[in-house]
């Protein structure tokens, strides 16, 4: 491909969210490029090849689902933007997914597409608690989750306001915390809300071929319109004088110009590549919060072993929801269990493969200061724990022995995966705990787009990305 010195817009980084603002821009005319460290494009939702098979990292589910003729939405909104016909992501629903609480799940909220599951279940779990519920909802529903001027203001203290018992208020934090907090016990309403409305008021689902499918959408899209990107090509610095972005230098030692810049890699990583630093008051503080995830692939469904009802299961054995850093390596007290062939992929679809994968927080520090040798000890001990404890909330196995018979290979990402092949600091999954609504940095014309914008999620990714293509570079124009 030609590449120039000069571009409208840089953007680094090829996330969902640098993709789309990418298509946004191109779509405008803007002469664009995205700078990619890594050879392989999705960032934080990406997929990878081992031994012949493709694994997706990150996706368990596409958020904010709602089914044709739905407007006023995220999805469709986002599809209008970028211009892609809601037919290209082929999108399959979750057939149901719950929230289990106790040590064997004896607690639990089941959820679908339909809110009114979850109303149901509420209700019949926690007749005390159903009035505050729908009054927490109607907050919800009225809420603008996406407001660039919100002030953040605390998410338990709004739901205590409507529901008093702790364990359905854990219950409902429990997924939102799981698939987008960056706040350690807590999380700022607006988050809450984004997410609330994601999971529950709009659903989950998946294309049949994984996150890969929305990926080749984006980049078709984004070739289309005329956009540049530069793979295993990062930006090294990003050389800053009299309050602006000057030049970007990349990793191979060139050197380039942009009217303006959008990262997608996160505030503090962006916040690291301005030389000279410059002065940011707070300066950003990278996340705590960092993940393993177990990856089981087996040579029957998972209905062979009764696990066919059950899309995604959010667990937690304890009697409060412990969602920090852990002390230790790995907590596997609580987590997420994702079956991805539980999606309605019709009559004549079927995963060639069954797949497992659960989820747990982990403690980046005790996973980057191991050596090679211990690492690989630490993985295959953790891989096992994570394995019985999620065992616990899931029908129990008819035939453990034949169930280990079946298992093709497996695989496990820890904290110093992510921070490889992602470059966020502490491998912290969901950025920093701070978020910037309007994507302002320290320099006037670099802009923050994704996970540390606050928009949550693969399409809140790709929103974040057109909302801040539309905010800081077309608006202007």
């Amino acid at each position: 491909m030609n590449t120039c010195s000069h571009y409208d817009v840089a953007i680094i980084g090829a996330g969902m969210s640098g993709l789309a603002a990418g298509i946004r821009l191109a779509h405008f005319g803007k002469k664009v490029c995205i700078f990619e460290r890594h050879n392989a494009v999705g960032g934080l939702n990406g997929f990878y090849s081992l031994s012949g098979r493709k694994f997706d990292v990150g996706l368990h589910a596409m958020t904010n689902f709602v089914r044709p003729g739905v407007k006023g939405t995220p999805l469709t909104k986002l599809l209008r933007q970028l211009r892609i016909a809601r037919e290209e992501f082929a999108l399959c629903e979750q057939k149901q997914s719950r929230v289990a609480f106790g040590p064997r799940g004896e607690t639990s909220l089941r959820f679908t597409n339909d809110f009114a599951v979850l109303e149901g279940e509420v209700a019949q779990a926690f007749p005390a608690q159903i009035d505050g519920f729908r009054r927490l909802v109607a907050v919800v529903k009225t809420f603008d989750d996406v407001g660039l001027d919100a002030q953040p203001v605390s998410a338990r203290l709004m739901v205590r306001g409507h529901i008093s018992d702790p364990l359905l208020e854990d219950m409902l934090f429990c997924p939102l915390m799981y698939y987008g907090s960056a706040t350690e016990h807590d999380m700022e309403f607006g988050q809450f809300v984004i997410m609330f409305k994601a999971l529950f008021l709009e659903g989950f689902a998946r294309p049949f071929d994984g996150v890969r499918v929305i990926l080749r959408v984006l980049l078709a899209k984004y070739r289309a319109a005329g956009g540049e990107r530069r793979m295993k090509c990062g930006v090294k610095a990003i050389v800053a004088d009299a309050g602006r972005a000057q030049a970007l230098l990349l990793d191979d030692g060139s050197t380039i110009t942009a009217d303006h810049v959008i990262s997608s890699i996160g505030a503090p990583e962006t916040e690291d590549l301005i030389t000279p630093p410059a002065r940011v008051a707070p300066p950003s503080v990278p996340g705590r919060l960092s993940f393993v995830e177990t990856i089981t692939v087996l040579n029957q469904q998972p209905a062979r072993w009764g696990w066919g009802d059950d899309t995604i299961v959010f667990f937690n054995d304890s009697p409060r929801l412990e969602y920090a850093c852990p002390v230790g390596a790995v907590d596997a007290r609580s987590g997420v269990i994702c079956l991805p062939n539980n999606f309605d992929f019709g009559p004549v679809q079927t995963l060639p493969e069954g797949i497992v994968r659960v989820t747990c927080l982990a403690n980046n520090d005790r996973w980057a200061s191991l050596a090679e040798a211990a690492y690989r000890d630490e993985k295959a001990r953790w891989f096992a724990a994570v394995q019985a404890s999620a065992r616990r909330f899931l029908p129990p196995l008819p035939d453990q022995a034949a169930y280990e018979r079946a298992v093709l290979t497996t695989d496990m990402f820890t904290p110093r995966t992510i921070t490889r092949y992602t470059g966020h600091f502490g491998g912290a999954i969901y950025g920093a705990p701070v978020k910037h609504r309007q994507g302002r940095t320290a320099l006037a014309n670099v802009y923050l787009c994704g996970t540390d914008q606050g928009f949550l999620g693969i399409v809140g990714a790709m929103l974040s990305g057109i909302s801040m293509a539309n905010y800081h570079v077309l608006k202007s124009t």
